[in-house]
């Protein structure tokens, strides 16, 4: 049996703005096993990569605030340790690939410069040995010449080979997890699936657990095992990833999957959209946040918010329809 090994329970994120208080996180909850790849997925705006970043405690405060929750890592509570004591997770035991390579990366200082800090800074090595292990890890990620490509500069790498940066930085420490928020959006499809590849190699070689979050369903499918739908800061349907794709339970998720051009003929009419935009959340939700854009929504769902259950064998939904019928369960 796997063993747990991030355990989030009923995160909640609040961000103050000028027209009023934003519940961007609305009470998450869900936990990461050892070794295993967990997506997130759902459209712009949804909470993803708050959702994460909470847990890291990297969001800006003020405006944003952390007001409840809990976010266990290996049994000590990540929401109520000190900064210190963060900053000796973060990086070392968690790291975590941002989505836009050129602006997570220091225009100013070279490539060797930024890889070996977080090895100085958490393994208490010496340059010597920070600069060999830098080399070893362009190498494992496939940058050819790594040597002398620790004197360069990001402006000097191709958007591919900057991700690739991104991923020997995060896995310098050995991290136990590793978040990659949506990493392969602005790649192009060919180094997409080259991302994908070696991602999926090293967490071979190096057994970590691994967070992708995206909204790109085709790229999650091959690679994860369990994949979370997040909606207005809530997650509405958790599964393993053929079970959710073959018999997804929510609305939202039907819609998203419905969006995905087939190869297989199994699917020959237009692709399905789904109509309104997500929600701007200034008051927590206290009806379902996918109602006003659902076509299946009964007078339930608009007088209150479903919770996530489970409806089958590792498959948990927050909806109050059974879509199979279109009648309340």
């Amino acid at each position: 049996m796997q063993k747990k090994i991030l355990d989030v329970k009923g995160l909640e994120t609040r961000f103050r703005t000028d027209e009023g208080v934003v519940h961007a996180i609305n009470g998450v909850s869900f936990e990461v096993n050892e070794g295993e790849t967990v997506g997130i997925v759902g459209e712009s705006g949804c909470g993803k990569s708050v959702t994460m970043l909470s847990v890291l405690r990297l969001i800006p405060m003020p405006p944003g605030v952390i007001s409840a929750g809990s976010a266990e890592f290996y049994e000590q509570d990540l929401l109520k340790l000190s900064e210190k004591e963060m900053q000796s997770v973060r990086g070392a035991q968690i790291a975590m690939i941002f989505q836009d390579p050129m602006t997570s990366l220091n225009p100013v200082l070279t490539i060797g410069k930024q890889l070996t800090e977080p090895m100085l800074l958490h393994l208490s090595i010496s340059e010597e040995e920070a600069d060999r292990r830098a080399v070893e890890l362009l190498e494992m990620v496939g940058i050819s010449e790594a040597e002398g490509r620790l004197k360069d500069y990001p402006h000097q790498f191709s958007g591919g080979m900057r991700q690739r940066v991104m991923i020997a930085m995060a896995l310098s420490c050995n991290p136990k997890v590793l978040i990659a928020d949506e990493p392969t959006t602005a790649l192009d499809v060919t180094i997409q699936a080259q991302f994908v590849d070696l991602v999926k190699r090293l967490q071979a070689d190096l057994g970590m657990a691994i967070i992708w979050i995206t909204h790109d369903l085709g790229v999650i499918a091959g690679l994860a095992q369990r994949m979370m739908v997040m909606y207005g800061g809530l997650f509405i349907e958790e599964a393993d990833v053929k079970e959710l794709y073959a018999n997804p339970q929510h609305p939202y998720t039907v819609g998203l999957l419905g969006s995905l051009p087939r190869l297989d003929g199994k699917h020959a009419e237009r692709l399905v959209s789904i109509d309104g935009l997500p929600p701007v959340l200034y008051a927590p939700p206290t009806s379902c946040p996918f109602a006003p854009r659902c076509e299946f929504v009964v007078e339930k769902c608009l007088e209150e918010n479903p919770a996530l259950e489970e409806v089958a064998p590792n498959h948990k939904v927050a909806c109050w329809v059974d879509i199979a019928t279109g009648r309340m369960k």
